[in-house]
Parts: C-alpha cells; sequence; structure tokens
C-alpha cells in the first residue's frame, strides 16, 4: 500500500479572504481535529491531498500528517469540500486516528457482472446505494466491496447483509436491508387525463351541433328579429296664431 505524507503549517488567519490568499499559493485551509488534542486550524499542500483523494483507497486513506513544531500525527481525511464548477478544493477536515482504536468509515461498493434480468428478460439495473457504513480498526478499513450481479433477474435484489466480509474484523453499520442494487422492468406510464379536463369537456356543448343550429335557423329566416323602426319624431305644433 502506498505510503502518504502531507506537510501542514498552523494557520493564524481566519476568514473568506485569508483563505483566498491562502489557496492562491497553492496551500488550502484545514481543520486537524479529534484524537486526545484539541481542534487546530493549519494549512496543507492542495496536491498532495488531491492525490490522496485520487489513489485506490481514496478517503479512507490513512497518511502522516507533519505539523510543523507539533511532530507528526496518523489521520484520515474526514471530510472536504470542493468548487462545484472549477473542482479546486477549497477546505479539508482531518481526523486524527489511534491505529488500536476502531472507528467508523464509510466503503464504497463496486458492482461487476451483466444480470440476467437485463440480458435475458430486458429489465433494468439500478445501483440504488455506493457506499456502506462499517466499524473496524484503521489497519482493517476495507478499500472497496465488490459484488457479482451477474445472477440477478427481474425483481432481485442485493442487500447490505449479502456483502462478503470478516466478522471478526470488521462490524457492518449499515442497515444489512439497505438494498444497494436491483434490476426491475421499465415503466410504461399511459397519458390520464386530469378528470377536471373531463368533465370540462363532458358540460361543453358541442360546437358543430350550434354551427348547424345557427345555419339552420338562417335557412328559416329566424337569425334575427329586424331592429324595430325608430319612432318619428312628433311634429312641432304650429304656433298659435
Amino acid at each position: 500500500m502506498q505510503q502518504f505524507t502531507v506537510e501542514a503549517n498552523l494557520r493564524e488567519d481566519r476568514g473568506k479572504n485569508a483563505a483566498r490568499r491562502i489557496r492562491r499559493t497553492g496551500l488550502v485551509p484545514a481543520t486537524l481535529y479529534g484524537g486526545k488534542g484539541g481542534a487546530v486550524a493549519v494549512t496543507v499542500n492542495a496536491k498532495q491531498v488531491v492525490s490522496i483523494l485520487k489513489s485506490e483507497t481514496g478517503h479512507n486513506t490513512i497518511f502522516t500528517l507533519k505539523l510543523a513544531g507539533s511532530g507528526d500525527d496518523k489521520v484520515i481525511v474526514k471530510d472536504w469540500q470542493a468548487d462545484p464548477v472549477r473542482g479546486d478544493l477549497l477546505h479539508v477536515d482531518l481526523l486524527r486516528i489511534a491505529m488500536d482504536v476502531r472507528m467508523r468509515v464509510k466503503v464504497p461498493v463496486h458492482t461487476f457482472g451483466e444480470p440476467q434480468g437485463v440480458k435475458l428478460q430486458g429489465g433494468i439495473f439500478e445501483m440504488v446505494t455506493r457506499e456502506v457504513e462499517v466499524e473496524c480498526l484503521p489497519a482493517d478499513i476495507p478499500e472497496e466491496f465488490r459484488m457479482d450481479v451477474s445472477s440477478l433477474m427481474i425483481h432481485m435484489q442485493l442487500r447490505a447483509g449479502d456483502l462478503k466480509m470478516d466478522g471478526e474484523k470488521v462490524k457492518l453499520v449499515t442497515d444489512p436491508q439497505r438494498v444497494l442494487a436491483h434490476v426491475v422492468t421499465l415503466r410504461v406510464e399511459e397519458e390520464v387525463k386530469p378528470a377536471e379536463a373531463v368533465a370540462a369537456e363532458a358540460a361543453a356543448p358541442a360546437e358543430p351541433e350550434v354551427i348547424k343550429k345557427g345555419k339552420k335557423e338562417v335557412e328559416e329566416g329566424e337569425e334575427g328579429e329586424a331592429e324595430p323602426a325608430k319612432a318619428e319624431k312628433p311634429e312641432k305644433s304650429e304656433k298659435k296664431k
């Protein structure tokens, strides 16, 4: 297993502006906590942390943190933040660990093989849960769990309890009934008109009938009564002589 070492320095400046200045130098703000020591604000080399996150063991990698003036600590990346657009590392949380103390970590789940339910029955394979939480000593943290899904038929599922692990070293924390992957049928939903639309159509008069009726009235001379003749103005009475 590849051994990683990350150099760190104490961080005195706080705030967003200070964090931006730190990142421009190729470093990233970080917080070191856990174990017997208190929380400490530090800066670490961004490239070194990224190389750890991209390694085979990923964020579960145990590495040595060399903090200037404070000696070495065995740590693990507990959490991190990255820019959603550029992907640049923004902040890192580092957790001190003791090699003789059990800890809880999340381990990725990967599948292999082509499900029979997809190949023979036309179903769809879905990955529902991509990682599970386990408890173990730092040295026993699994890199990943691999599951063969070749035997899955439609409506069949693989659950967290189906994962193979050494029960003496690794304890499953995730609910054993949690579905990890399954094969389902393709759903075809028919378009159904809303009840309000159906009711409106039923209540509305048929337009062709209205047109037909109007035509009939025209033919029968019933289109409409003629405007009443305007009443003639009464003649002005002659002035009496």
